[in-house]
């Protein structure tokens, strides 16, 4: 289609416009756009099921008037699996079978992602890690193991010190070391932290451009590339286009110094049972960065995964889940250190 010769004229209705303006005017423009079909979409619904190898019902829970999203299957000792930055409750898929024969499993969209509510707040961590107290009051869970992906597990290990009566013990997959920022080495990762763009020109790009970003993110978090099948990527494109989605993912962002200076000073005070799960392969943070989580942290078990990425519970999910289930059902000493 040929462009409007509005967009291509140097003059609007007789009046010369400069380029600082001309291009104020089209990016007003593409927002508008941008908001027009926002406008017409269906609000965000929920599906009734989880669909992976089987059908899992999504349940939800009202915690602070915003709706969470959750799993629940089996029973047992209670595991709350938590997702990564920008992620969702599918980077637990391989794990809701296997778990669920020793353990009631938990699986949350945290708030400001996946299914459940984006309310316009700050996300800063003591907010988290309150919607997160009271999720577990909501499903009536005193206590329980805490297994974190990545920022995921920076908000196991906030509610490890903030509310130590509450966690059972600690499992951190890739994540989350301090001084964030100097040891990431996923470039798009960085750009995503380092950005200060506007969050409507974000918001707006993702809709543009969200299937190259989503393929390209995808291929540093995960090592083998075969494993991202075109179902998979988009899959992770439409967790992407949810809306609301941008915003609070940008909010976490945001108050990553507050984590440096509010959690990260103080891993060396952990006193939890800890197992330390990480990709040989991870591109986000290498296995150094894990090591050296490893000896910050008191008493830790520290255990690398071959042929895996960030996400080893999901490239290499047996051997993942034959590592929580032992761990989770071993004594608090029991040493699973691999060199």
């Amino acid at each position: 289609m040929r462009p409007s010769s509005s967009w291509n004229s140097p003059h609007i209705s007789g009046a010369p416009l400069h380029a600082p303006n001309r291009t104020r005017h089209v990016l007003s423009a593409l927002w508008l756009l941008f908001l027009s079909i926002a406008a017409c979409s269906s609000p965000p619904t929920i599906p009734p099921y989880f669909e992976s190898f089987e059908r899992i019902p999504i349940k939800t829970v009202t915690v602070h008037h915003q709706r969470i999203a959750y799993l629940d299957v089996g029973t047992g000792p209670p595991v709350i699996l938590i997702h990564g930055f920008g992620g969702s409750m599918w980077q637990w898929e391989h794990q809701q079978q296997a778990l669920a024969q020793d353990f009631r499993v938990l699986t949350v969209d945290l708030l400001g992602s996946g299914l459940s509510d984006k309310p316009d707040i700050e996300y800063r961590p003591d907010q988290l890690l309150d919607f997160f107290v009271g999720f577990m009051d909501a499903v009536q869970i005193p206590h329980a193991t805490l297994v974190g992906n990545s920022m995921g597990a920076g908000l196991a290990i906030g509610m490890a010190l903030e509310h130590p009566t509450r966690v059972s013990k600690l499992v951190l997959i890739g994540g989350l070391p301090p001084q964030i920022l100097l040891k990431l080495t996923s470039p798009s990762m960085k750009r995503a932290l380092e950005s200060r763009a506007p969050s409507w020109v974000v918001s707006f790009g993702n809709w543009l451009f969200g299937g190259f970003v989503t393929e390209s993110v995808l291929r540093e978090l995960v090592h083998d590339p075969i494993l991202l099948t075109p179902a998979v990527i988009e899959r992770s494109n439409r967790n992407r286009r949810r809306p609301g989605l941008i915003t609070p993912i940008m909010a976490a962002r945001n108050t990553l110094p507050l984590w440096e200076t509010g959690f990260a000073t103080r891993l060396h005070t952990l006193s939890h049972p800890t197992m330390i799960i990480w990709g040989e392969q991870d591109r986000v943070f290498p296995r150094s960065v894990g090591e050296e989580l490893h000896h910050t942290i008191p008493g830790s078990q520290f255990v690398p995964i071959a042929e895996a990425g960030h996400l080893p519970q999901w490239e290499q999910p047996d051997l993942v889940n034959s590592l929580l289930i032992g761990y989770i059902h071993s004594p608090a000493n029991a040493d699973h250190s691999t060199p």
